[in-house]
């Protein structure tokens, strides 16, 4: 009870202080309401010009939103509430404002929006549809674009041009999934130019509750199609077992690499039946034909691997133990599979993927509001750095809230809720009934019919007709049934003569896992100050009852020789309920934050990805980049062949030189006697400054066409390796726990290895960017952007 206590008087004394806010934007009224519309709209221009004399943006909030509200009153004929503006304060502070339905929360956020708008960097209102992103965009927009500012609107069909401009806008609405989208989306263009998002600067994230905690966990996935080449792997695997390793190919056990020599590359144009293997159009061809040579002269059966049944299980080199669920990037697993003769699994091609937790979390602010948030309070705060203030209602809310009835089979259940809704539509009353899947919305559907009660049915499938259907579930006579999260975000405005019947009555068919979805679906009656009732009508069918404590319920039920369609009405009952809700909401919370652990390693990931192909793409010379590549190259190959644990006379120069002359230097350019009577900082020295001389001759050589060259070079092997790496990391996570031997935390084997493949892919990377950039045979590189996969370049 004194937290509880602590927890009230906490959020009373928010109130009390947004209340001394309110008066003092309330003061100015008078002041604004005698200007003409064009003194009114020039006040935009006299706040950014204060902000950008040093004045700081909470210095403006009392006049901005008093300006606001002034604009709302002329274009819309509606003024914000004293509680709207309290909202509206809440939003400006990075927080989430509970505010119950029907309160105008779409009108709250015209004031932070306009606000935040003032600096120029882009505010974003994200809704959880489309419809009502287009709505807002063009009604609450209409205030924005009064006083002069640009309102945008990113829709899911528009072109890149299109959204560069929405995104351009000082406001721009939109679904959180189109956000998160366009966000990936840039990630993966070929220029800046194509990029349409700037940067992402404040959010107001309405049904922050729908979009932050009930959707966090699911990942935003942009696929491309997987390449049909199982067949060529096979292909691939035949070629490999007719050439002679030593004479057709070599292979490199330390650096892990295996290539082909002159007489493997015609021998290939033979088999494959190509001109010139290194021709552009044959990179996937010969992608394969090097992963066949890998599996055949590196990977090693009962060593590297194991064969159970149909499949291919890494084996950990320490440890000796199977890694479930890890795959060998790049293809290599399924070059193995041809090779062992087992079923090819299909490449996934995931091209870019983020959680809405992650995403969410980039903005320098983020705020939400909805009807529903004080229950996850916790997870806001630990997650998103967001606490929750409870706004209190404009007028008093006097809705009734009935007890549960509880029936002892669903069937019994159904009928008394046809019954319930019979009696209440003979008198005239309005009913909206909440169903927790469309398959039981259409069984009650069904049974209404049967009973010819008129009725409309509402299951999130169109949100235009699903706008205008919860619009008149508040007619008199109207009986509406929903899903429960279906016509969030629309209010259902009282017909005549409604009220004295009782206002709209909601029925609940099931106690939904989480309190927060049930008070929703009672907030749709009783909005600013309208009379209204709700109760939930369950069974011992349920989820939720038959997964907590039922057996007590029905014994109970037994005792008492209840008949099936006799309904027990306890206040026990109730609170059991809520008990469990309590429990399931909070292992569903310990569930998102272990998901977002592990997506959390995979984030980082993604964010020097991501930074480092943005440099590929701003940077107009790339000399730096690739430099700082070979570098680190060299280091690796120091690191292999001249390891700074062995003597010198164990150093293995001869493979050094070969690498080296297959990645950046030219032939007979360096000898092994030449680096036997130099240390191995001088060995360094040597490579760094021949392999920098052989770049600049390069360039000069190529000019121009040179430039492109390495930017496409880069794009593609940092795009490419970071795809495969991700389907890497997605199928060891799924199975990570599998390897939680000797106690070890499967999220600490998750980050470390993790870390580990990510240095292996960085590498992977840095090689083929130098082998690339220093051998590639150009003829000429198209201006047009490339495919992912595809780069025009030969090899040679």
């Amino acid at each position: 009870m004194g937290l509880l206590k602590q927890v009230f008087n906490s959020n009373e004394r928010e109130i009390a202080r947004l209340r001394r806010m309110v008066d003092r934007i309330n003061a100015l009224e008078s002041q604004f309401e005698s200007m003409s519309d064009e003194e009114l709209r020039s006040m935009t221009a006299k706040f950014r010009e204060r902000l950008a004399n040093g004045e700081k943006l909470d210095n403006l909030l009392y006049e901005a939103f008093a300006v606001v509200r002034e604009a709302a009153k002329r274009v819309l004929g509606q003024r914000h509430f004293d509680v709207q503006l309290m909202g509206g304060i809440v939003l400006h502070e990075g927080r989430v404002a509970e505010m119950k339905t029907g309160e105008g929360k779409t009108l709250v956020a015209t004031l932070p929006a306009y606000l935040n708008a003032l600096t120029g960097e882009g505010v974003h209102v994200v809704t959880v549809n489309d419809y009502l992103a287009k709505r807002d965009a063009e009604y609450t927009g209409k205030v924005h674009r009064f006083l002069g500012l640009t309102v945008g609107y990113n829709g899911p069909d528009m072109t890149p041009a299109q959204k560069r401009e929405a995104y351009r806008a000082d406001i721009t609405y939109g679904t959180n999934n189109e956000f998160g989208f366009d966000y990936l989306r840039d990630n993966m263009v070929m220029s800046l130019e194509d990029m349409v998002q700037r940067k992402l600067h404040y959010a107001i994230v309405d049904e922050v509750d729908s979009i932050l905690i009930d959707e966090a966990r699911t990942p935003l996935i942009i696929s491309g199609p997987a390449e049909k080449s199982a067949d060529l792997y096979f292909r691939a695997d035949m070629l490999v077992r007719r050439l002679k390793p030593g004479e057709d190919y070599e292979v490199d056990e330390k650096m892990r690499t295996a290539n082909l020599t002159e007489s493997g590359v015609k021998k290939a144009e033979q088999f494959f039946r190509v001109e010139n293997l290194f021709d552009p159009e044959n990179v996937t061809l010969m992608h394969h034909i090097t992963q066949a040579l890998k599996a055949h002269g590196l990977m090693k059966r009962d060593k590297d691997y194991v064969v159970i049944g149909d499949e291919v299980h890494i084996v950990d080199e320490f440890t000796g133990r199977i890694l479930h669920g890890r795959r060998y990037s790049e293809g290599l697993h399924q070059a193995i599979e041809a090779k062992e003769g087992v079923k090819v699994q299909n490449e996934s091609k995931t091209l870019a993927t983020i959680t809405l937790q992650n995403y969410f979390r980039m903005y320098e602010k983020l705020a939400g509001m909805t009807g529903t948030a004080k229950t996850e309070e916790k997870e806001f705060i630990e997650i998103y750095g967001m606490d929750v203030v409870v706004i209190p209602t404009n007028r008093p809310m006097i809705r009734t809230d009935l007890d549960d009835v509880v029936y002892k089979t669903e069937r019994a259940k159904f009928r008394a809720v046809v019954e319930e809704v019979a009696r209440r539509h003979a008198k005239g009353q309005p009913v909206l009934v909440g169903t927790t899947s469309i398959e039981k919305s259409e069984l009650l559907s069904r049974m209404l019919h049967e009973r010819g009660i008129p009725h409309q049915v509402l299951n999130a499938k169109h949100h235009e007709r699903e706008a205008e259907i919860v619009a008149l579930a508040g007619q008199r006579g109207m009986v509406t049934i929903a899903t429960n999260m279906a016509g969030r975000g629309t209010d259902i405005i009282l017909g005549e003569g409604v009220a004295e019947l009782g206002g709209l009555h909601i029925i609940g068919t099931e106690r939904h896992e989480s309190r927060r979805i049930d008070n929703q679906l009672r907030g749709r009656a009783g909005r600013q100050g309208d009379p209204g009732s709700s109760q939930f009508f369950l069974s011992l069918e349920d989820d939720l009852l038959r997964l907590f404590g039922s057996d007590n319920i029905k014994r109970l039920m037994d005792r008492l020789g209840l008949e099936e369609d006799q309904p027990i009405e306890q206040k026990m009952l109730t609170n059991a309920l809520e008990r469990a809700q309590k429990k399931v909401e909070g292992n569903n919370y310990d569930l998102r934050k272990h998901v977002l652990r592990y997506d959390d390693v995979l984030n980082k990931q993604r964010e020097v990805i991501y930074r480092q192909r943005r440099q590929i793409l701003e940077r107009e010379d790339l000399r730096g980049i690739v430099e700082g590549m070979l570098e680190d190259l060299i280091d690796h190959m120091l690191e292999v062949y001249c390891s700074e644990e062995q003597v010198p006379e164990d150093w293995d120069l001869q493979a050094l030189v070969q690498y080296a002359e297959h990645h950046f230097l030219n032939p007979g350019q360096v000898t092994v006697d030449e680096l036997r009577k130099l240390d191995r900082d001088e060995i360094k020295e040597r490579l760094l400054e021949l392999g920098k001389a052989n770049y600049d001759k390069r360039r000069e050589e190529l000019g121009e066409i040179m430039h492109q060259l390495e930017r496409l070079v880069l794009l593609r092997a940092v795009d490419s390796k970071w795809m495969d790496h991700i389907d890497a990391m997605d199928q060891f996570r799924q199975s990570v726990h599998l390897r939680s031997y000797g106690q070890a935390d499967p999220l600490v084997i998750y980050q470390k290895e993790g870390f580990e493949m990510f240095e292996a892919m960085i590498h992977s990377i840095e090689e083929e960017v130098i082998l690339y950039v220093f051998k590639a045979n150009v003829q000429a590189v198209p201006q047009q952007p490339v495919a992912h996969g595809a780069v025009p370049v030969q090899g040679g």
